[in-house]
């Protein structure tokens, strides 16, 4: 039996052979009650939307302006990178090369690998690096953080609001929307894809097998 089709309890440590389950359904440890994981209702089709629309959410929060300051008739306009570099110049650059990774490099990651991915299935193939890339996911889903980095945006703007004009930008709006939309994919069960392309690789084995026997 493959590695991949058992489930570990995060919180006892109990072992399960992984299950199909109806869509919505949810799979709880019989030893503690805890999640071990979910069928989602998406299909292929809406993850793909999902993630497309992640796409072009996550340029919008990288172009335009999250805030623009106005203090006492002089405005500066804050991107997020801007506020990368501006750590950086500051001397920290530890905390800049961080907030890159996890609020830009990482999310840009994730929705190339999971375009790579479902872009495929959805022709109904499976993509030659398949395995790579949904191992990738897999590594990089606990470290998206974008709604750590969209929290600490509310907090800044909270406070300087106080001390000067601060007018939203559409960075801010597409960056919320980004938070909503990353969550959702990093929530998604990615046992789900691998099953999709089992399921494609099942299709093909018969049809592969009945061109041989004519041959």
């Amino acid at each position: 039996m493959s590695v991949d089709r058992w489930v570990v309890c995060e919180q006892c440590d109990a072992v399960y052979t992984r299950r199909k389950l109806q869509p919505g359904e949810v799979a709880d440890c019989a030893r503690c009650g805890h999640h071990l994981y979910r069928r989602h209702r998406f299909d292929v089709e809406i993850l793909l939307a999902l993630t497309l629309a992640t796409a072009v959410v996550f340029v919008l929060a990288n172009v335009y302006p999250i805030v623009t300051i106005d203090a006492q008739g002089s405005r500066n306009a804050a991107t997020v990178w801007g506020a990368v570099i501006a750590t950086w110049e500051s001397g920290v650059g530890f905390v800049a090369f961080l907030s890159a990774m996890l609020v830009f490099f990482f999310p840009l990651a994730q929705i190339v690998l999971f375009s790579y991915v479902l872009l495929a299935l959805h022709r109904g193939a499976r993509p030659r690096e398949f395995r790579q890339a949904m191992k990738a996911l897999a590594l990089m889903q606990p470290w998206s953080m974008a709604e750590v980095f969209m929290l600490g945006i509310l907090v800044a703007v909270v406070k300087l609001a106080g001390m000067m004009e601060v007018i939203p930008g559409i960075g801010l709006w597409s960056f919320a929307m980004l938070t909503l939309l990353l969550a959702a994919l990093t929530s998604y069960d990615l046992q789900d894809i691998w099953d999709i392309a089992e399921r494609l690789d099942d299709r093909e084995a018969p049809a592969a097998g009945s061109t041989g026997e004519r041959a």
